[in-house]
C-alpha cells in the first residue's frame, strides 16, 4: 500500500493541476458571455463527473501494477521457501535415515548382544543366589545355630565359603583358628568350633571400633570363650618378611597387622584369610602366609576369600612358588582357594 500511494502522488498532482484548469474553462465562458452560467454549471459538473472517472480508472490501473508486482513477490518468495523447506526436508530425510540405520544396527547386534548378557547375568546371580540359600540353610541344620543370625554375602564371607570353613573344621579338628578380618564370619566360625567341641578362633582386626562392634556380636551369641577378636593396626611389613617384590623398589611398603600383637599365635590348624581389605593395598593379604605359616601345624590348611579377583590370584601364585604350597580352588561365588604343604 505505501508503494501504490508513493505512486499515485505525482498522477494526482497532475491530474490535481488539469482539473483545476479545466474546471476554469467554463467559469471563464460564462463570464466572456460564450456559455450562459447555467451551461458553464452543466459543463463543470461534466468535466467533475470526468475526472473522477478518470481518477478511478487511474487507481485502478496502479491497483493492478501493484497487484501484479506483489504476486510476482509472493511467488519469489514462496518459491525461496519451498526451496528452503526442500532442502531441510532432504537433510531431515538424511537425517532419519541415518537414525533408521542406527535402530536397525542396535536391533540386529547391540540388542540381542545385551540382551544375551542380561540373560546370562540373570541366570548366573539367580545360580548364586540359590546355591547361596542352600549353603545359608545347611549351615544353620548343621550347626543349630541361634534363631537370629548375622547376615552373610556382601562385605562378610559368602555362606560357600562359610560351609566349606566348617567342613575343614569338622575334618581337621583345629586347636587354633585365625581368621584375617572379623565379623559375622566370625560368629559362625565360633558355633562350628563350639559343635567340634575343641578349638579356639583369633580374629584378627584392623580397626578398633569394627573390633568392638565384633566383640559385641560374639558376646551376644554367647561364644566369647571360644571366639577373641583381637585388635592389630595395620603398620609397615618388614622387607625380610615379603621376599621378592613383583613390581620393584619403587612400590610403597605394604601394610599388614602389627606382629607384635600376634606373637603368640602358635600351632594354627586353619588359617582363614579374609582381610585386610583391597583398598589397603596391592596384594595386601599377601603377608599372611609368610608371617604366619612359620605358626601353622604341620597339616595345617590357608582358605583365601575373595580368590577370583586379580590381586588374590596374584598372590595366591606367590604362596605356591614361594612356600611350596599346594593350592585347590573350590567353586564360592567369590572364589575360594585353599591351600596346604605339598607333602601333606
Amino acid at each position: 500500500m505505501r508503494t501504490l500511494r508513493r505512486r499515485a502522488r505525482p498522477l494526482l498532482a497532475t491530474g490535481a493541476v488539469l482539473g483545476l484548469a479545466l474546471l476554469a474553462v467554463p467559469t471563464a465562458l460564462g463570464a466572456l458571455a460564450v456559455l450562459s452560467w447555467a451551461e458553464a454549471a452543466i459543463v463543470t459538473a461534466l468535466l467533475l463527473l470526468g475526472g473522477l472517472v478518470c481518477a478511478l480508472g487511474a487507481g485502478l490501473w496502479l491497483l493492478n501494477r501493484s497487484v501484479r508486482a506483489l504476486s510476482t513477490s509472493v511467488s519469489a518468495h514462496t518459491h525461496r521457501v519451498t526451496e528452503v523447506l526442500g532442502q531441510d526436508r532432504l537433510e531431515m530425510t538424511r537425517s532419519l535415515s541415518g537414525v533408521r540405520d542406527c535402530l536397525a544396527r542396535l536391533q540386529d547386534h547391540a540388542l540381542p548382544k545385551a540382551s544375551r548378557e542380561i540373560r546370562h547375568a540373570v541366570t548366573v546371580q539367580g545360580r548364586h543366589d540359590y546355591e547361596q540359600q542352600v549353603a545359608w540353610t545347611e549351615l544353620r541344620a548343621h550347626l543349630d545355630v541361634a534363631p537370629f543370625m548375622p547376615p552373610l554375602r556382601g562385605w562378610a564371607a559368602s555362606p560357600d565359603v562359610l560351609r566349606l570353613l566348617v567342613r575343614l573344621i569338622d575334618r581337621h579338628r583345629p586347636e587354633l583358628v585365625v581368621e584375617c578380618g572379623s565379623g559375622a564370619s566370625s560368629v559362625w566360625i565360633g558355633y562350628a568350633l563350639r559343635r567340634a567341641g575343641r578349638g579356639r578362633l583369633v580374629a584378627i582386626e584392623h580397626e578398633a571400633r569394627y573390633a568392638e562392634i565384633s566383640r559385641d556380636l560374639v558376646a551376644a551369641h554367647g561364644l566369647d570363650d571360644i571366639v577373641e577378636v583381637r585388635h592389630a593396626p595395620l603398620t609397615e611389613v618388614e622387607p625380610e618378611l615379603l621376599g621378592p617384590v613383583p613390581d620393584g623398589p619403587g612400590e610403597p611398603a605394604p601394610l599388614w597387622y602389627d606382629l607384635s600383637r600376634l606373637s603368640d599365635l602358635d600351632g594354627i590348624g586353619l588359617l582363614f584369610v579374609d582381610g585386610p581389605p583391597q583398598a589397603t593395598g596391592k596384594q595386601a593379604r599377601h603377608p599372611a602366609v609368610p608371617a604366619l605359616l612359620p605358626h601353622c601345624t604341620a597339616d595345617a590348611v590357608v582358605v583365601l576369600d575373595d580368590a577370583d579377583r586379580p590381586d588374590e590370584r596374584a598372590l595366591g601364585d606367590r604362596w605356591v612358588a614361594e612356600h611350596s604350597l599346594y593350592r585347590t580352588e573350590e567353586p564360592a561365588e567369590k572364589g575360594a582357594h585353599v591351600f596346604t604343604r605339598r607333602n601333606h
